[in-house]
């Protein structure tokens, strides 16, 4: 049994004849009608059993973006049912406005909508639906919680996506596929044409010149069905936050943005995530769904805390194939992490693989370096600059053993991630 706010209004109203006739009997004697007004309240109520609740599966959804649960009430009595419908869910679900006061006749339906917007990756789950049904005096409510099963699956954001168009169109160049065709940097032989000043003078065809009356050169396009290979670090360094977002988030965006540019240029994509614990390892599918399956496989992914076994990623890596491949190791370039794991089995991919360490940057060190307003931040200052210094000491030593470096803030990394890739692929070194 639930009891409403008339309750106390009522027995406030008792006042009244006490007043009247001050006694304690009269206090009892109205303290009994109450409870006796109220008990039949609730038993005249109509049964929760009695309405029928289903729930609409919810579409996957983007981490940040809206959703909503959907719930059907059908009441299967015969009697009208006014009733308050609360469809709760784990608190990182972000539910809101999930009560809902239903009127119901005989036989009447009636659909629910909550607005969920979630705070984490990963299925998050419906804890139950709760009706609460008045009596007709408005007194009590018979009250019942039922499983309701329901879950929404939250995938990883995709904030870069307003990126790709613009890539796509600098890709088409690269191809030439736009308009204006541009000469390809590739391998791949595309097409003889006339020279003209600027033209590389390595590729004139000599043989075509000579039966032509005018100087001809070759023109080459990017190469295709190449294999890219992402790699998610998803050990402790990824738990970091930058602007209180983990860089694992911004890592995830990067790879979403190079798979879908990837695919569009024609080349394989392959995934591999994990730690001390390889986490996922795929090969995705053509164009059309390698974003949609790509996401999914990342959206249970949680930063670990340990340290990554770089030698087992490198393992898997190997696994998915031999063929020269584009290898993006999507980690965080802290000294002792890349020094002491990381570099030990790093050449055994630059051998058969190029590598492009993509990492993100913390703007906050950048502005601690910069403050000496007093002790505090002078101190702060130089131990900011020492970390700067150690980091740039790793990436040079990354680019030294012939490892390509990518660290941008972690807006920014998807974009000049995306951007390296595109230079690899005009100059031919994919």
């Amino acid at each position: 049994m639930t009891l409403t706010g008339r309750v106390p209004l009522l027995l406030l109203l008792g006042l009244v004849p006490v007043l009247l006739r001050p006694a304690m009997s009269t206090v009892w004697l109205w303290v009994l009608v109450v409870a006796a007004a109220t008990t039949l309240d609730w038993w005249l109520a109509p049964r929760p059993a009695r309405l029928g609740l289903g729930r609409h599966p919810s579409p996957p959804v983007r981490l940040g973006e809206e959703s909503a649960s959907t719930l059907t009430v059908t009441n299967s009595g015969r009697r009208a049912v006014r009733a308050l419908v609360r469809d709760a869910w784990q608190p990182l679900a972000g539910a809101r406005d999930n009560r809902h006061r239903v009127r119901l006749a005989p036989d009447e339906q009636a659909t629910l909508h909550t607005p969920l917007l979630p705070r984490r990756r990963g299925d998050l789950a419906a804890l139950g639906v709760t009706v609460r049904v008045r009596g007709p005096l408005g007194l009590a409510c018979r009250q019942q919680t039922r499983q309701v099963p329901g879950t929404l699956r939250c995938l990883p954001g995709f904030p870069s996506r307003r990126h790709l168009p613009s890539r796509l169109a600098r890709l088409r160049d690269l191809d030439g596929r736009a308009a204006v065709r541009v000469r390809g940097q590739g391998t791949e032989f595309d097409s003889l044409r006339e020279y003209v000043r600027g033209d590389d003078v390595r590729s004139i065809d000599w043989r075509a010149s000579a039966r032509s009356r005018q100087v001809v050169v070759r023109t080459w396009q990017p190469e295709r069905d190449r294999r890219v290979v992402l790699v998610l670090d998803t050990s402790r360094t990824s738990a970091g936050r930058v602007h209180d977002v983990p860089r694992l988030d911004p890592a995830m965006d990067a790879a979403l943005l190079l798979a879908a540019l990837a695919t569009r240029a024609g080349d394989r994509v392959d995934f591999v995530a994990g730690d001390r614990v390889l986490r996922s390892q795929l090969r995705l599918p053509g164009r059309r769904e390698v974003v949609t399956t790509l996401q999914d496989a990342m959206a249970d992914l949680e930063p670990v805390i340990a340290e990554a076994d770089w030698r087992a990623l490198t393992t898997a890596v190997t696994r998915l194939g031999r063929q020269r491949a584009l290898v993006v190791l999507l980690t965080s370039l802290e000294p002792e992490a890349v020094e002491q794991s990381m570099l030990p089995v790093l050449g055994m991919l630059l051998r058969h693989h190029r590598v492009v360490v993509a990492s993100v940057e913390d703007p906050e060190l950048v502005a601690m370096a910069s403050a000496r307003g007093d002790l505090d931040q002078v101190y702060g200052a130089a131990a900011a600059e020492q970390a700067m210094a150690r980091r740039g000491h790793t990436e040079q030593l990354l680019r030294t053993l012939g490892a390509d470096v990518v660290a941008a803030t972690a807006s920014a990394l998807a974009v000049e991630l995306a951007d390296h890739y595109l230079l690899l692929k005009a100059r031919g070194l994919l």
